[in-house]
């Protein structure tokens, strides 16, 4: 059957219903977190015009071309789609349906937390009254105890638009001391087993010759190299980026020292993000990030993802003195075999392997899925990374798993 019609929707172009209409629709996009400016709003009404109203689905494929440059904002456009051309009676039907009404019905919980607060303008709009005009989120920074303790609390996956972006900035002001261990190269101090010549004599040089006391040589200290592999697979689509965000801000520089760190992201490939993360810039590392991962919001096969690391960039390893750190819900769908071998690899190449877990947030959570199990077996230590909180003890915990 051909898909229903949206002509009786738009209106005849003529009366100025087509444009509105296409508008109202990208502002709702943008409250939504999408990426959407005046430019392509004008684009959409023409690919619309090219297209035609007479079938949905290729009105959609035509405003989903235009409007949608992120691979993680489809599912979000496919969704406002849906629901904002649904029905005409747009305050009368479709907010009945989708959004809470005032008898506190709740939403149904299919839908996402940035459809339900792109759609809550036309709640509160009387019926017949004309779409507000939109407006572009504008955070303030100054918030109560309360609403920041919730913030801090509340789940990743279940955050809106603006929480989200909220959520981002607390994440960047966080930081990850990683422990540090004795270094091979050595400095002046007053302990060692070494006797530091050079400085002794120096010394010894302004008394006359004469040797008052025996400089030692004590090792330097070096924060353990990181090597950070974070799962961008579609499971993962709401915590990859604030992760990615998190690690760039909080491993920048550790006890005023440089820190070592190798990033790569892991989806069906493996995806070099080192080069992105030596700008001291979080959202240019961001950017440079989105181009670099083409298989985002994609499956996991986090053993081929391995087997790559060790075919081309085992140098990344440090001597087995490598902390490394898996983001990930250890949904894969490889083979749990070629799984095992490759940790199995990367275990005897590291110091420890821990799982950053978002699944954690679920009480008696069991990785009982094949991949999560041998991940499981793999790692050194689980931790959860579901939340602000959690990312704040994320340093302690970390120090305590590393311990001999």
């Amino acid at each position: 059957m051909p898909a229903p019609s949206t002509a009786t929707l738009l209106g005849d172009a003529r009366s100025g219903k087509l444009a509105g209409n296409i508008g109202a629709f990208g502002r709702t996009l943008r409250r939504a977190g999408v990426p959407v400016d005046a430019a392509r709003i004008a684009l959409a009404q023409q690919a619309v015009q090219l297209v035609g109203v007479e079938r949905k689905l290729d009105m959609g494929a035509a405003l989903e071309a235009v409007l949608v440059s992120r691979e993680q904002d489809r599912a979000v456009f496919r969704e406002l789609f849906d629901a904002f051309f649904r029905d005409p009676e747009l305050a009368k039907k479709l907010l009945a349906q989708m959004l809470p009404s005032a008898e506190g019905q709740a939403a149904p919980p299919r839908q996402r937390p940035r459809v339900r607060e792109a759609l809550a303008p036309f709640a509160a709009r009387p019926p017949g009254q004309p779409t507000p005009p939109g407006k572009d989120i504008d955070f303030d920074a100054a918030m109560t105890a309360s609403d920041l303790a919730r913030l801090k609390h509340a789940d990743f996956n279940q955050l809106g638009a603006s929480e989200y972006a909220l959520v981002e900035r607390l994440v960047r002001e966080l930081r990850l001391p990683v422990p540090t261990v004795p270094a091979r190269r050595t400095r002046a101090g007053g302990r060692g087993a070494r006797v530091h010549w050079g400085r002794t004599l120096r010394d010894a040089a302004q008394s006359g010759g004469e040797v008052m006391a025996l400089r030692r040589l004590q090792r330097r200290r070096q924060p353990l190299p990181l090597l950070l592999l974070v799962d961008v697979s579609g499971s993962m689509e709401r915590y990859a980026r604030l992760l990615l965000a998190f690690l760039h801000a909080a491993t920048a520089r550790v006890r005023g020292l440089s820190l070592r760190r190798d990033v790569f992201a892991f989806g069906t490939r493996l995806t070099d993000l080192t080069p992105a993360f030596r700008l001291a810039d979080t959202d240019a590392m961001l950017v440079q990030a989105g181009r670099a991962i083409q298989d985002f919001a994609g499956g996991t096969r986090l053993g081929d993802a391995l087997a790559t690391l060790r075919q081309r960039h085992a140098r990344r390893l440090v001597g087995r003195r490598t902390l490394v750190l898996i983001v990930s819900d250890g949904l894969d769908t490889g083979e749990p075999d070629d799984l095992a071998r490759e940790l199995a690899w990367l275990g005897r190449h590291a110091r420890r392997i821990l799982w950053l877990n978002p699944l954690l947030r679920y009480d008696g959570y069991a990785p009982s899925a094949r991949g999560a199990a041998v991940l499981h077996r793999a790692a050194d230590g689980m931790l959860a990374v579901h939340n602000v909180t959690r990312l704040q003890e994320l340093a302690g915990a970390i120090a305590t798993l590393i311990k001999p």
